[in-house]
């Protein structure tokens, strides 16, 4: 029997084992590696080509998002499968028009996870049962879980998503250049024209604009006692 192999990639070491070891129970599932940032995602994807991969949206240097958009785009024959804690409307829009084959809430059980990852695996698509229950109230179509992208989801470029991100992570100039291997000339290009682009005027501004638009998660608030 040829298994179905799965990239699992979230930024928790304890998620992707617990997952690991729900999925390693069954014979037909074979996880071939794991990722803790989109862009280990992608590079990931593009050696293993995984028939399935399972993707969390919050990820440092590399959103799920738009580590989708470009597995999708580098990869089409393999299936994006969001494994999220988060059902925002916001979240829920953007993977459908991105063309993910599907999206699951973390409290999903073991046995729906395996359903979910075969059925995409056939060219399928599967929602966790509040996800479906709301597409239809968002107005949106479902994704023929071939990446088939229906619209555009932003009006950012793969770069501008990018950068966006690291400045709304807190990345100074000097540190997001070094991490995508261009000068701080063009990052501080890059951030004007963000700025001018969305009519915002202040790192603060463009931190909110990544929130809401479900680039970075919203930070926890901890209340010491």
């Amino acid at each position: 029997m040829e298994r179905i192999t799965v990239l699992l990639a979230d930024d928790h070491m304890i998620v992707r084992e617990g997952i690991r070891a729900l999925l390693e129970a069954e014979d037909d599932i074979e996880v071939v590696g794991e990722a803790e940032t989109g862009r280990q995602a992608i590079q990931l994807v593009k050696r293993l080509r995984p028939a399935v991969v399972l993707m969390d949206i919050a990820m440092p240097l590399l959103n799920g998002l738009e580590a989708t958009r470009r597995i999708l785009k580098a990869v089409p024959a393999t299936r994006v499968l969001i494994l999220s804690a988060h059902g925002d409307d916001e979240y829920i829009r953007q993977v459908v028009l991105l063309g993910a084959a599907g999206y699951l809430i973390k409290e999903t059980s073991a046995d729906l996870l395996s359903r979910a990852i075969r059925e995409v695996q056939k060219g399928n698509t599967f929602f966790s049962p509040s996800i479906a229950n709301r597409l239809h109230s968002l107005s949106l179509e479902l994704p023929d879980g071939r990446g088939a992208i229906k619209k555009k989801t932003t009006a950012l470029s793969s770069r501008e998503a990018e950068v966006l991100q690291l400045i709304a992570e807190g990345q100074a100039n000097k540190q997001v250049a070094r991490e995508l291997g261009i000068s701080v000339k063009t990052v501080e290009k890059h951030r004007q024209h963000l700025m001018s682009k969305l009519d915002l005027h202040d790192t603060a501004g463009l931190t909110r604009y990544a929130i809401a638009a479900g680039i970075i998660e919203s930070p926890v608030q901890v209340t010491i006692i």
